[in-house]
């Protein structure tokens, strides 16, 4: 007998809605989770987990501001966060649906509440610093044994960068990254956001450009690791990843951070969830679950990076918290420098001059 076609469709309808109420939809950065703890959140919850990956701000940025993304929980960071915000498409926390929320670390939240005034429609992920990373014996080989890793002359001194694209150069794709840190380099404020000053780092990336086999937020981690490249300019996190890739090869490749003597960037990745999630209750069953100190440990240990979660510490391992490089000591701390979203005028002019430096023309 066939079926009324009212009563199919309402059948279908209670699936879907069914089928959704038993779903979360996250977009997180690439290589930036252990895989086991999406595996453990499905058993423990019996909810299915939809992971996907990006790799820059400006790809989640742009799916977010044209809104239906289709995600429970994205993972911005701090600035990008703070535009969003401005622009209503997050929701705010139900922190009563979050028992784990008293894990969290008050020396980042108060750095996280710049963006995320309360942190109200915020938790941290992972926060670190941007900086350098070397190939220690390609790059001892090309500039000497003085050759200046811990600074920012070694990637914006064109004469540097000459001899280093012998052996690769990749920089990151991330032009509110690379700009404070040119003009940090430049003796100028690197939070800057007048136009007149920003423009001065044109001529600085016009003279390296060259040099630099490729502008990207990703790729550097194999490259590094595999030998295929000499220096990356990149995230903490990332840089440490592949030094440990090396070892684990053991192809001979030695690779060092620094956070540049010059000053560095800290940054925060902030989990969020859209303003139109389909599913904010298992949204937030993911954010809580992820804020149980063994399972932020878990991701520290696994990824490298720092994160704004102090129960998880005793449980850290020690080549996580005890490493300068991840969670650094005071003088380094005091040298790190947060940065504000550009206004649109600003941005504007940011974002023309990021594609000209890229493109070289």
């Amino acid at each position: 007998m066939k079926t009324p076609l009212i009563t199919l469709t309402a059948t279908l309808a209670l699936t879907a809605a069914t089928a959704s109420a038993e779903e979360v939809r996250v977009y997180n950065w690439s290589d930036y989770i252990d895989e086991a703890l999406l595996e453990k959140f499905e058993a423990e919850t019996g909810i299915k987990l939809i992971y996907d990956v990006f790799d820059s701000n400006d790809v989640l940025e742009t799916k977010m501001l044209a809104g239906n993304s289709g995600y429970d929980v994205v993972v911005p960071t701090g600035a990008f966060l703070q535009r969003q915000i401005a622009a209503g498409v997050f929701q705010k926390l139900d922190k009563g649906q979050l028992s784990n929320i008293g894990n969290m670390w008050d020396v980042v939240e108060q750095r996280t509440a710049n963006y995320d005034p309360d942190n109200a429609y915020s938790i941290n992920y992972m926060w670190g610093t941007t900086g350098i990373g070397v190939n220690l014996g390609k790059v001892k080989e090309v500039l000497g044994e003085d050759a200046p890793i811990g600074s920012l002359d070694l990637i914006f001194n064109p004469e540097n960068m000459e001899k280093l694209a012998e052996c690769g150069v990749h920089i990151l794709d991330a032009s509110d990254e690379m700009i404070p840190a040119a003009l940090a380099y430049l003796g100028e404020d690197p939070t800057s956001q007048d136009k007149d000053v920003i423009a001065k780092v044109e001529p600085l990336f016009t003279a390296i450009a060259p040099y630099v086999q490729k502008f990207h937020s990703s790729e550097y981690i194999n490259a590094l690791a595999n030998g295929d490249i000499c220096v990356a300019m990149g995230w903490s996190g990332d840089i440490l990843q592949a030094r440990d890739r090396a070892w684990e090869a053991e192809n001979g490749v030695e690779i060092a951070y620094n956070a540049p003597s010059e000053g560095a960037l800290m940054w925060f990745d902030q989990m969020a969830i859209p303003a139109d999630a389909p599913n904010p209750e298992a949204a937030h069953k993911f954010l809580n679950f992820i804020m149980e100190a063994q399972n932020m440990a878990d991701a520290s240990n696994y990824v490298y990076y720092a994160n704004g979660n102090l129960a998880s510490q005793p449980l850290l391992a020690e080549d996580v918290i005890g490493d300068p490089a991840i969670y650094p000591d005071e003088a380094t701390l005091g040298n790190l420098y947060t940065v504000s979203p550009y206004p649109p005028k600003v941005q504007r002019v940011v974002t023309r001059l990021w594609t000209k430096i890229k493109s070289g023309t």
